[in-house]
């Protein structure tokens, strides 16, 4: 196996692969602010480096990866998980083994689900009254009813989620997929985060962090206003042409500086950062702005319509998500739910207020995402993906209230399009919903399934470090989903 670290960046190629193609974060948090965490690069090829082209087993079905991420654990119950057996046994304690926030408990008070679940499509799919708009789109989605993962802490579950490790310091998934394949668009970068507009999520940079792998491969938030990124345009009384001298002198200076230093991927990744922000002063803007989307998109989205105090906010992330795919962007992250609980789906309390909330932000842009890439032709080349850390409880976690406590156990997670099966449902809890029995789909295997059909091996796709060839999935290796590819 090759190391990254044998290469020096002494041609071009060799620059473009080490430096994530020459436009890296950790030096745009130094010119654009601290928000700023990093960018992907431009690929003449679909492949930036040798590890990643040998990566690469057959042709890709997805071209890009918009991942929708709802914080805080919504009840798979309460949504997508049918469990007809759980309604009759609400408030009744019975005997089951649970494990979450509140530790490893043998028995509890049944929650019976809050809402009542129709089918949809001609899969027959149930779906949840939360999420009526979602449920139009069911012949479009795969869900995964097995899921399970090794932490009910939202901590350590949101890095599993999006490293595939409970610890911090690994790279996630938009940094394996921007490092495999790169970016097709010069003056964007190549894995973007939108956040919550009450704040990140716990660990905030942990999760879209690149880890051992150069700078070059973390996100860049991304906001969906017209402001896109903070401390991004020029400076008072400075114009284009003096901020060119400026950057053409700095470069000077920092390629010299690198010549006894030629394997320092920060320092290379810093000399490039500059220039991808100044083309992104003139670009970022124009992704951004909606004033040519028609009436009927900005309603498909929520963004105007009678629901626009709720979901207008979402609904702009959504669109501008499709926006960035067009524009070449590789990996597109949205997070519903901020920092505090009462701001993300961690319902411990009110289940019908909690979820009432957070699906009535999201249900009609979500579908509305689906509807408008189908449209567009770009869902056949663009896997979405829904889904939260964890999943929860089918039992109360306090002696009164609808909440539930958080469950790693058992929980669901839907992808579409990117030759995703469609109309399909993969795997099953017990009867009350708590635990995958059926064909259980670790998160690797989520994060195998969509590296495969971005054409990348999960198993092959690698970065030398600290001894050992690092894989997403681990050095031991995971399977995409069957069912589903």
């Amino acid at each position: 196996m090759i190391s990254p670290n044998q290469f020096c960046g002494r041609t071009r190629r060799e620059f473009l692969w080490q430096t994530g193609g020459g436009f890296a974060g950790a030096a745009l948090a130094g010119m654009m602010g601290d928000s700023v965490a990093g960018a992907a690069e431009v690929a003449p090829t679909r492949f930036t480096n040798p590890m990643a082209a040998k990566a690469s087993m057959k042709p890709a079905k997805a071209k890009a990866v918009i991942f929708l991420f709802m914080y805080g654990g919504p009840s798979q119950v309460e949504t997508f998980d049918y469990k007809p057996a759980l309604y009759p046994l609400d408030g009744k304690t019975i005997t089951v083994k649970t494990f979450g926030r509140g530790g490893h408990k043998n028995e509890g008070r049944v929650v019976g689900p809050k809402w009542k679940f129709k089918q949809y499509g001609q899969c027959g799919k149930y779906v949840s009254d939360l999420f009526p708009n979602v449920g139009t789109c069911v012949d479009d989605i795969g869900f995964v009813h097995s899921m399970y993962a090794e932490s009910p802490i939202h901590g350590s579950a949101m890095l599993m989620m999006n490293a595939g490790r409970v610890l911090s310091g690994y790279p996630c998934l938009g940094s394996w997929v921007t490092y495999g394949l790169g970016s097709v668009n010069e003056n964007m970068p190549g894995f973007v985060v939108m956040l919550d507009k009450t704040g990140g999520p716990i660990s905030g940079p942990k999760n879209w962090a690149s880890g051992f792998m150069p700078a070059a491969y973390q996100g860049v938030v991304v906001r969906a206003d017209k402001t896109p990124i903070h401390d991004l345009a020029l400076p008072p009384g400075m114009t284009r042409d003096q901020q060119r001298d400026i950057l053409d002198r700095l470069k000077e200076k920092n390629e010299a500086h690198l010549q006894s230093r030629a394997d320092n991927s920060e320092l290379m990744a810093r000399i490039a950062s500059y220039e991808l922000a100044y083309k992104m002063q003139q670009h970022a803007p124009e992704a951004v702005d909606f004033t040519k989307e028609s009436k009927e998109t900005l309603e498909m989205y929520g963004i105007e319509g009678p629901t626009k105090a709720r979901t207008a906010d979402f609904g702009r992330k959504c669109l501008l998500a499709r926006r960035l795919v067009e524009r070449g962007v590789r990996f597109i992250q949205i997070y519903s739910g901020g920092a505090h609980n009462d701001d993300n789906w961690d319902a411990h309390t009110d289940m019908v207020a909690n979820h009432g909330k957070h699906a009535g932000n999201t249900d009609l842009p979500i579908a509305g995402l689906l509807k408008d890439l189908k449209r567009s032709g770009l869902l056949d080349s663009t896997i979405v993906v829904w889904t939260g850390e964890f999943g929860r409880q089918p039992t109360a976690e306090y002696a009164s209230g609808t909440g539930r406590d958080h469950n790693a156990y058992g929980f669901t997670s839907w992808l579409a399009g990117g030759g995703i099966k469609a109309g399909v449902s993969v795997g099953e809890t017990d009867e009350l919903g708590g635990t995958a029995v059926v064909d259980r789909c670790h998160v690797k295997n989520i994060h195998a399934t969509i590296l495969n059909q971005m054409g990348l091996d999960p198993n092959k796709l690698a970065y030398f470090y600290g001894g050992l060839d690092q894989k997403l999935v681990g050095v031991e290796g995971a399977d995409p989903i069957k069912q589903l590819v």
